[in-house]
């Protein structure tokens, strides 16, 4: 996946095509409601399909919701190609424990 950030046109179009994630400066993050026991597991299958693909989330567990910040670390903390794939997945994995959207 591509290591070079992307402009803030491409940014928003793959943003509309992930419900529930916004961009916070160089990061796209989303919260998702889930008891502290559920989002527990959510982050141990996160973290097993991150580490398989070697692009990790910032991950922030709270006792009803779970947030997830992503940015591209080794392209100087910026939203590359590669930030994207993670969140599609991550969205799966919550809607697999019954997460739901979250406003913080």
């Amino acid at each position: 996946m591509g290591m070079d950030p992307l402009p803030d046109g491409e940014i928003a179009a793959r943003l509309a095509e992930l419900p529930g994630w916004v961009r916070e400066g160089n990061t796209i993050t989303r919260a998702v409601g889930v008891r502290h026991h559920g989002g527990v597991a959510l982050i141990v299958n996160v973290a097993d399909v991150e580490r398989l693909v070697g692009h990790h989330a910032d991950i922030d567990l709270r006792w009803d919701h779970v947030r997830f910040r992503i940015t591209t670390h080794d392209a100087g903390h910026r939203l590359t190609a590669a930030d994207f794939d993670p969140a599609a997945r991550s969205d799966r994995i919550a809607a697999a424990h019954q997460a739901r959207a979250h406003n913080v």
